[in-house]
């Protein structure tokens, strides 16, 4: 008797969760977008096996699941380089692959980047959860029960396009590039005025670096200097911490640092809002960078005008173009 699902999780790797695009629309109630963290691995791993861009794929972070594949599948694998494994075979990341059924998909360590995107030809099937697939696990909505994976849970498969096939190659030029030091620009916040001119030169100036508390809801950062704010009577409705404002929403990739110690940056499990002193925001082209950063790797901030950060994004936007053209077929 046929199997009613198509993959049984037998380890769940680190911290491997279903995502897709996110949800948009509910941030001013207080629920976050969540979806990839690197949004150009979900699009490139779902073109190479015949998906919508926005399907839901497994996001893995820094160790890979163990799967059982009790139907046979199309798998590509993208973002950080964490070789998959069909039955202890390595096989290449950026590729389409035929998974046989009774495989076991594993993956090797990660060698660079922090997430990877496996996606499966006709997408992760679980419930739609406010127009999203994603897992947010704060609020324990989305993905498979709301929560990370765990061994024995089974996911189904929705049907493949009949643009399936194995063999599809993501261009050399198109594939992630995830280097230990990163440079992140910054529009500088609402907030960076409550800086004292020095520490607000010196944080452009520091190598800061990857702290262990670096998860989907925010990054946080060590060893550059301490930040010092601008003296001031804090208003009503502000805590009494130099940093505090009161309170204010905060945008995916907003910048603050709680005492001026140790800057966070938010990413898209984070809360809507809060009372601290946004210094800047992370433009939306480089938050992908974020998400693939490991602990103990380093970045520079460097401050961009608006009339900077659009024509990123606008660059952004032309390479998801290409990514588009070069697996259209």
């Amino acid at each position: 008797m046929a199997d009613a699902f198509h993959i049984e999780v037998l380890k769940p790797g680190l911290a491997t969760s279903v995502q897709d695009k996110g949800r948009q629309g509910y941030y001013h109630l207080g629920i976050p977008p969540s979806g990839a963290l690197d949004q150009y691995a979900l699009a490139a791993a779902n073109l190479l096996v015949g998906n919508a861009e926005d399907a839901a794929v497994l996001e893995c972070t820094l160790l890979g699941p163990e799967l059982l594949f009790h139907r046979a599948a199309l798998i590509a694998v993208t973002g950080a380089t964490m070789a998959p494994k069909i039955d202890g075979k390595p096989m290449p990341c950026n590729t389409a692959l035929a998974v046989p059924a009774g495989s076991r998909l594993s993956f090797e360590f990660v060698s660079a980047g922090a997430r990877a995107c496996l996606a499966v030809a006709g997408g992760i099937d679980v419930p739609v959860v406010l127009g999203s697939r994603s897992t947010y696990t704060l609020g324990a909505i989305g993905g498979h029960e709301g929560r990370r994976l765990k061994a024995g849970d089974k996911l189904a498969i929705g049907q493949p396009s009949p643009r399936a096939r194995a063999g599809r190659e993501l261009p050399l030029d198109l594939a992630a590039h995830c280097p230990k030091t990163q440079t992140l620009r910054v529009l500088p916040g609402l907030y960076d005025h409550r800086l004292e001119p020095e520490s607000a030169a010196t944080f452009y100036q520091d190598a800061w670096t990857v702290t262990s508390e670096a998860d989907r809801i925010g990054y946080r950062y060590k060893q550059g200097r301490a930040l010092r704010f601008r003296g001031r009577e804090q208003p009503f409705g502000a805590g009494a911490d130099p940093s505090n404002i009161v309170d204010a929403c905060y945008p995916i990739g907003s910048i603050q640092v709680p005492a001026g110690v140790e800057p966070i940056i938010l990413h898209r499990d984070a809360v809507s809002g809060g009372g601290y002193a946004m210094i800047g925001t992370v433009i939306s082209a480089d938050m992908d960078k974020v998400g693939q950063m490991q602990p103990n790797q380093s970045a520079r901030f460097e401050k961009v005008t608006l009339e900077q950060a659009l024509a990123a994004r606008r660059e952004h936007h032309a390479r998801y173009d290409r990514l588009r053209q070069a697996l259209s077929g």
